[in-house]
């Protein structure tokens, strides 16, 4: 069992506070929110950025997947590393990392250095996020000002993602989409200068114990996963070798992961985690909910730019509902939870959903916003806001308190790899879709006969919708058949469910 050095030093509580937490909780608001604002940001700069640097439509998801992919592959690890290295130092490495890649991607010459930045910038999040998440809870020792510091956090989480998809649309339409990135690095070192003086240092005492391998296997695993599924997305059989060993190459590694993780002293995942039925259960769904998710955001996008020619502030504002929806359903159906136990709210809200994914995927070549878009956009923001509300409360309520910060890490882990693995999926889809349209329309030479008719585009996006309103369909069944918590049983667990999430938090490793 390891104690933190922070708390030794003085009993927890509001009778030594210290006097520079409402600066510090400033400085850690604003680095949380530049990592929030990044996972957005880019969604509507991608489409400018795939014409300007040449990206094929097989790779364009890796400006997206490259950064959750490290990002959830590593969170773990990160959480780990901030507990033991020490929470501020880590928090300024991040930060000072994520400036400088983030002048990488913003100066790419081509696509493969704009992934490679991307990549790094997950790195450098996974390190940044556990460790200003791990640093409100050791600045803020009173119950009552902690839970206020993590309402500021969790307004942020929920109302980020629209800004970064606003500010993303500002900048790609009255300066350039390179500015999506460049943007991060005065934030970030501004907001590093500002954590020395603000921020106490503080680390868990003990053994500094690291699980490499899990972390290298894992995230290995699934960089052959993503990579398999865009070999696929080429077509036409010329890589059906490169794709099986991609594919086989991803099973023996995750396989590998899960015998180190049955071994290890001090595993990455403990696997005891993930062993109850309604923990697996509900992990499995929200990494499939991620995948669905993140792959209509990606196709949507698309969608609004280059059919219905919006400019790049006008789609990100058009996204708006969409994060309106889900800030809504997390708010007013607060009750239900408590009422009805956590199993309803996340069957009914992923059914929601996915009636909201399988509409989107009418549209035809005379949609419009209003009648095409807005209703599907919000119908699916509702059942998502409703799983992800009730989704904590399964995974923390019945966990052991040692396990309490890996079992909220895993949470978004889990939502992170779902969000790496789902645009890949679907855009090999997609692209198979279109290849299908398309048939009979080259040359001997390869080129195309016409110019690519917009209602091929149409059946690309519409199989994409199909396939992430069948991963939804899939987290359903999965939560219908694993899940068996109570109304009853939910009254009695929601406090230290609660307790576990906003005390431990995501601090990823938790102490041992």
């Amino acid at each position: 069992m390891t104690t933190d050095s922070s708390t030794a030093r003085r009993q927890p509580g509001a009778r030594d506070p210290d006097p520079r937490r409402w600066a510090a909780l400033t400085v850690i608001s604003l680095a949380t929110l530049m990592v929030v604002l990044d996972a957005s940001v880019v969604n509507i700069a991608l489409p400018h950025a795939q014409r300007e640097l040449g990206i094929a439509d097989a790779d364009r998801q890796w400006m997206v997947t490259a950064y959750t992919l490290a990002f959830g592959g590593l969170l773990l690890l990160g959480g780990r590393i901030a507990d033991f290295a020490g929470r501020k130092r880590v928090f300024l490495i991040g930060l000072v990392g994520f400036a400088a890649v983030s002048v990488l991607g913003g100066l790419a010459p081509n696509g493969l250095t704009l992934f490679a930045a991307r990549a790094l910038q997950g790195v450098f999040a996974a390190l940044l996020a556990p460790a200003a998440l791990s640093l409100i809870s050791v600045t803020f020792t009173d119950p009552r000002e902690r839970a206020k510091a993590f309402g500021v956090y969790g307004a942020l989480q929920g109302g980020g993602g629209a800004v970064g998809l606003i500010l993303g649309g500002v900048l790609t339409q009255y300066a350039d989409w390179r500015w999506c990135l460049f943007i991060n690095t005065p934030i970030a070192l501004v907001t590093a200068l500002a954590a020395v003086p603000a921020i106490r240092a503080s680390r868990a005492e003990g053994g500094r114990h690291y699980d490499i391998p899990g972390a290298v296997l894992v995230t290995g695993g699934l960089v052959a996963l993503v990579y398999g599924f865009t070999e696929a997305a080429e077509g036409a059989g010329r890589h059906i070798g490169a794709v099986l060993a991609l594919l086989t190459a991803a099973v023996v590694l995750l396989v590998a992961f899960v015998a180190v993780e049955r071994r290890a002293a001090h595993p990455l995942l403990p696997l005891r985690v993930v062993r109850h039925r309604d923990r697996a259960g509900s992990l499995l769904a929200s990494l499939l909910t991620g995948a669905g998710m993140f792959g209509m955001l990606l196709f949507l996008t698309y969608y609004l730019q280059v059919d219905l020619g919006y400019t790049p502030l006008r789609a990100g504002l058009a996204f708006l509902p969409f994060s309106g929806g889900i800030v809504a359903a997390s708010v007013l159906g607060a009750g239900l939870v408590t009422r009805l136990g956590p199993k309803v709210p996340m069957v009914g809200g992923i059914a929601v959903a996915a009636a909201g994914m399988f509409w989107l995927a009418t549209l035809n070549g005379s949609s419009t916003y209003l009648a095409g878009i807005l209703g599907p956009q919000i119908l699916t923001a509702l059942g998502l806001g409703l799983f992800f509300l009730a989704l904590p409360t399964i995974v923390l309520s019945s966990v052991e308190s040692r396990d309490a910060g890996v079992a909220s890490a895993t949470i978004n882990t889990t939502q992170q790899i779902g969000g790496a693995l789902g645009p890949a999926l679907l855009n090999t889809l997609y692209v198979a879709a279109l290849n299908s349209a398309l048939a009979g329309r080259r040359s001997a030479s390869g080129q195309w006969i016409q110019a690519v008719p917009a209602d091929s585009y149409l059946h690309g996006y519409r199989t994409a919708f199909l396939a992430a309103g069948g991963l939804f369909v899939l987290a359903l069944v999965i939560v219908a058949v694993t899940v068996t918590r109570s109304a009853a049983s939910t009254a009695a667990s929601t406090a230290a469910s609660t307790g576990a999430s906003t005390g431990a938090s995501t601090r990823a490793s938790g102490t041992r």
